[in-house]
C-alpha cells in the first residue's frame, strides 16, 4: 500500500481512482484544518481539488455528516457524476 507525507502525518492511500492523487497540489490545499480528521477525501470536479475530512464512525467528533461511512452518499450527493478522486487514511502512531 502506498504511504504519503502530509500535515506531519503519514497517510496510507486506500483509493487513487486512476492514479489521480498529485501530491504537489493537495499539498498545496491541505491546511491544518484536515489534522484532526482521520481520513482526508479529494475530488476532481470541474477542474478543480476539493478537500473534505471524515472521521471513523466510532470517533467522538464524527457527526452523520462527517462519518467515513457516509462517504459513499457523499460522493453520490456532492461530487460531480463520474469525478475522480482518492481517500487517505491516517496511520496511528
Amino acid at each position: 500500500m502506498k504511504k504519503i507525507q502530509l500535515l506531519d502525518n503519514e497517510y496510507d492511500v486506500k483509493k487513487d481512482d486512476n492514479n489521480c492523487l498529485d501530491y504537489e497540489e493537495l499539498s498545496g490545499l491541505a491546511t491544518d484544518y484536515f489534522k484532526p480528521y482521520d481520513f482526508i477525501f479529494g475530488d476532481y470536479s470541474y477542474g478543480k481539488l476539493r478537500l473534505k475530512g471524515f472521521y471513523n464512525d466510532n470517533n467522538k467528533n464524527a457527526t452523520a455528516i462527517n462519518k467515513i461511512s457516509y462517504m459513499d452518499e457523499y460522493v453520490r450527493d456532492y461530487c460531480a457524476y463520474n469525478c475522480k478522486y482518492f481517500l487517505l487514511e491516517k496511520v496511528k502512531k
